[in-house]
């Protein structure tokens, strides 16, 4: 399956929704769009559609289809295609312990991910991009490959001539006041980090509930 390029908006206002809730579900596919008057969830929560345009959505979701839809934001919310998010996931129920933790712990630990976790870029759209064309190393080599899983003490920092990039420098002006995550280690004046351990579940905010996804999988 392809990787979605139509308006990413209307996904946010797809899972918003339908959400069970009622909350605003944003998926950060804009980067700080998202956080202005411009998001389109703030704008309209309902589902995308002429049909659904002001109208609240009445209809009810059955226990499978709360399980899809959950599927669906979590793949959404990192970028990953159907078939590697699958294989993901069968990656994570061969290793002894929790199945969801483990699938969460290796999205997180995606070099895009990553490289978006550190404030080096605006969304994961953009973070794919950045690695693709090169910008960073680790543990010294280049890496362009936006699903490589990093470890535990791997390092990972930007090349010479990205360092003075326009935008990854405007990134780091914008995200100056927010803080990397507990389990990534940030160097500030070398521009590098370090991924000093396994992110905990409580270290991780992704707005999904992994368990549902476990019975989705498991039917």
């Amino acid at each position: 399956m392809s990787r979605y390029t139509g308006p990413v908006c209307r996904l946010c206002r797809r899972e918003t929704a339908t959400s069970k809730t009622g909350e605003k579900i944003k998926l950060f596919l804009k980067g700080d769009r998202c956080l202005s008057k411009k998001c389109a969830v703030e704008r309209r929560g309902t589902a995308p559609g002429q049909k659904t345009q002001g109208k609240p959505s009445r209809q009810k979701i059955s226990e499978y289809g709360r399980q899809l839809r959950e599927k669906q934001k979590m793949r959404r919310y990192y970028g990953v295609v159907e078939d590697q998010f699958e294989n993901y996931f069968r990656e994570a129920a061969r290793v002894p312990g929790q199945t969801g933790k483990t699938f969460l712990q290796l999205l997180e630990r995606r070099l895009d991910n990553v490289v978006y976790r550190l404030n080096l870029a605006s969304s994961r759209a953009q973070a794919r991009q950045l690695v693709t064309h090169r910008h960073f190393r680790v543990n010294g080599r280049i890496v362009n490959i936006p699903s490589y899983v990093l470890k535990a003490g791997d390092t990972i920092e930007l090349g010479e001539r990205s360092k003075k990039s326009p935008l990854i420098q405007s990134n780091l002006e914008v995200a100056r006041n927010r803080r990397a995550p507990e389990w990534l280690e940030w160097n500030d004046e070398a521009l590098s980090a370090k991924i000093s351990a396994l992110p905990s579940r409580e270290q991780i905010d992704t707005p999904v509930d992994e368990q549902l996804i476990v019975e989705y999988y498991s039917r």
